[in-house]
């Protein structure tokens, strides 16, 4: 094997201190989840929805400052279909008059404004939502566990399900924190998160696993951050043209897919950091050894044949 090359990053020197601002983040999140929670959106907490027309495109801002003003509670304003057509949630109880209420409120100003429909999510609906979806995370994480148990070793395993665990954890605890608006697009963006993350494990266990088997020295950290910087180009290009898209759809995306995207920014920042110095990392603190990835060589059969 060619030698380890002379200039590259000391990945798992500093793996004790990107350990501490892993726990730090998911102590933090823990607490804000704790004490003030999610801020859950209409599709798990149920409310109004109302749906109306205009005959010129709207600003999206004005309309949500318009019904703030008349002491909405929680107004999500978002275009549906075409930019005319708007779309606006409100975390309340359903009242038969509150489509009339909301049309009358944007049409002071002498704007034409139709109203489509008015209709009321149940809570029932959201509480099935949070509990389907909840499991859904689980299963997927077992799943995982499962697949990377069989691909490469249960250690290997081990370190996958906990980096995951930390990235789907901080994600949501940043928006505890800030409570930011938590609804289904958020879940399909932590789904997402899951996959991204796993993938860019898989990549760096490869080539961990691969170089393990080719070194002929037993530095289990100088193996791993040899590994490590040889997907290095590979990790920072994924990630950056993937955060470059992302951006992309969280300033030009309107408000149907702003929560979407934060989610998935924050995945892939979370996710790149945890394929190292989670996934790669643990792998050093449950003691992988030469020996679980290549098994001793038999003596031939002949001599473990005993005599007669």
């Amino acid at each position: 094997m060619k030698a380890l090359v002379n200039r590259q990053f000391d990945f798992m020197g500093k793996r004790r201190a990107a350990f501490a601002i892993s726990a730090a983040l998911i102590l933090v999140s823990i607490l804000s989840l704790l004490f003030q929670q999610l801020n859950l959106g209409l599709d798990f907490t149920g409310g109004t929805l109302v749906e109306v027309r205009y005959a010129v495109a709207p600003s999206l801002e004005a309309v949500r400052q318009t019904l703030e003003a008349a002491e909405f509670r929680d107004v999500s304003v978002q275009t549906f279909g075409a930019s005319t057509e708007v779309l606006i949630r409100l975390q309340q109880a359903f009242d038969p008059e509150v489509g009339d209420r909301v049309v009358q409120l944007l049409r002071r100003d002498g704007t034409e404004v139709e109203l489509i429909r008015a209709e009321f999510v149940g809570a029932q609906v959201g509480e099935e939502l949070r509990d389907r979806s909840g499991m859904g995370l689980l299963v997927a994480l077992g799943i995982v566990m499962l697949y990377v148990a069989f691909r490469f070793q249960y250690k290997f395993a081990i370190g996958a399900l906990l980096a995951l665990m930390h990235d789907v954890m901080i994600v949501v605890g940043i928006f505890s924190l800030f409570q930011l608006d938590f609804d289904l697009t958020v879940l399909a963006a932590l789904l997402a998160v899951i996959g991204y993350s796993l993938n860019d494990t898989i990549v760096v266990y490869d080539r961990i696993r691969e170089t393990i088997r080719k070194s002929r020295i037993d530095d289990m950290p100088a193996i791993f951050n040899e590994a490590i910087n040889l997907t290095l180009s590979r990790t920072l290009a994924t990630s950056g043209t993937t955060l470059l898209v992302l951006m992309a759809l969280l300033l030009l995306g309107g408000d149907m897919i702003h929560h979407f995207s934060i989610a998935l920014i924050l995945g892939v920042i979370v996710g790149t950091f945890s394929s190292v110095y989670v996934a790669a990392a643990l792998l050093l603190a449950v003691k992988l050894e030469r020996k679980d990835l290549i098994p001793p060589k038999k003596e031939d059969a002949e001599a473990e044949e005993e005599l007669p």
